[in-house]
């Protein structure tokens, strides 16, 4: 008989084109090929609840919370009384943790995989024999320490603070868990340097990208008017992350770009753009487009795509689905982080002329464009497809090779 397994994500995993929930949907359906999947999540986006039916049918039962941000950012601050995260108390749900206990305790299930540390506050906590696996992705306490660092008070101290609530959080989770999981060796690796968890299970499973359908071989219409050749960036644009990439880049280096090449013009292709992703608009060149249902024609159509990211956590996957499109990529080495890319392929600098004068030579060059546009297709290919990269996750759910140097070990 098929084992059950009892999957908790923070946002429900779907659909696979939106950036931040590749990596759980491609998880999802990994699992449910191997188990029958309870699938608790929350929905955060009204927009969302109309993929809840493709969910479903992945899974044998899904409880889908609604979850309104603006009321639990108001939530979550009652962790500045209690000494907590923010993000935990986000996530806090009764609804969600009577429906955990009663497939724990009820239906007797005992694999849980945790997608995000926050949602590993579901946890039996009183010895009940359950596997846990816990995907951090990527080490977010870090994220919010960075943060602090680009802000001014007192935004700067309540990300301070919130990294380190959070390691701290994040330590009592990986030392719970069966196996703890970060997206790259690097952020597995500074893990175990800030939590100094010498003995812990700490692994790392890549990202992949489905190869098929960010595939150059499929036919997309154009969806850019007549005009300059296109620089694009596609990602969340509530993001900060995302958000100062492209104001630095739209500030610092697009203009450079225009004043070499007639016409240029820089698209910001995401969801959700803030004020001030929207005010960018104004500027000469530059379009935002907000949702749109498909980022596969705005990336086949561009010239070249660019991850000017400054800060930057575990592997970027709009990198990886600019490179499947056969798109070069023009980066910060923030953006480069857990991709081992050779040489030929690595464009760009951390410096906003070193970054336009990247992108100004591929816009120049039709051959170069093509050229290393290929080979970023074959090197995705042969690096990071999901079946592959996924494998370790079923060792260690079912406590195999954890001492065989298993493939994805930190």
């Amino acid at each position: 008989m098929t084992p059950s397994l009892l999957f908790l994500v923070h946002r429900i995993p779907y659909p696979p084109n939106k950036g931040d929930k590749i990596r759980s949907y491609h998880l999802l359906r990994f699992l449910a090929e191997r188990y029958r999947v309870h699938l608790g999540t929350f929905v955060d986006d009204e927009d969302d609840w109309r993929y809840l039916p493709d969910v479903q049918k992945l899974c044998v039962d899904v409880c889908a919370v609604r979850l309104n941000p603006t009321r639990q950012r108001l939530v979550s601050l009652k962790g500045l009384l209690g000494g907590e995260p923010l993000s935990v108390p986000y996530y806090a749900n009764s609804v969600l943790q009577a429906w955990v206990r009663r497939k724990i305790y009820e239906e007797g299930i005992s694999r849980m995989v945790f997608f995000s540390s926050p949602m590993a506050q579901y946890a039996p906590s009183n010895g009940v024999e359950v596997r846990k696996v816990v995907d951090f992705v990527d080490v977010d306490s870090e994220k919010w320490r960075q943060y602090a660092e680009r802000h001014h008070w007192p935004m700067s101290w309540l990300y301070r603070r919130e990294g380190e609530r959070l390691l701290d959080f994040e330590c009592g989770v990986a030392s719970s868990a069966d196996a703890s999981v970060f997206v790259t060796r690097d952020e597995a690796e500074l893990f175990r340097s800030r939590s100094r968890l010498e003995d812990m299970a700490i692994h790392s499973v890549m990202n992949g990208v489905d190869t098929d359908y960010f595939s150059p071989d499929r036919s997309h219409e154009n969806p850019y008017a007549p005009g300059g050749p296109v620089v694009v960036f596609t990602g969340m644009m509530d993001y900060w992350a995302n958000v100062d990439a492209v104001t630095w880049f739209s500030t610092e280096g697009f203009p450079s770009i225009r004043k070499a090449i007639e016409g240029a013009r820089f698209f910001i292709v995401g969801a959700r753009p803030s004020r001030l992703v929207e005010r960018l608009a104004s500027r000469a060149g530059i379009e935002v487009t907000g949702a749109v249902r498909d980022v596969r024609p705005y990336l086949a159509h561009a010239e070249v795509a660019v991850a000017p990211l400054r800060v930057a956590r575990g592997i970027q996957n709009k990198v990886l689905e600019a490179m499947a499109m056969a798109r070069p990529v023009v980066v910060t080495s923030d953006a480069l982080e857990g991709l081992d890319l050779p040489g030929t392929l690595r464009r760009g600098g951390d410096t906003a002329e070193d970054f336009a004068s990247a992108v100004i030579a591929l816009l120049g060059s039709s051959p170069e464009r093509r050229d290393i546009g290929a080979l970023g297709r074959t090197w995705v290919q042969e690096n990071h497809d999901w079946a592959r990269t996924l494998r370790p996750v079923l060792d260690l759910i079912e406590n195999r090779g954890e001492n065989e140097g298993m493939h994805g070990h930190a």
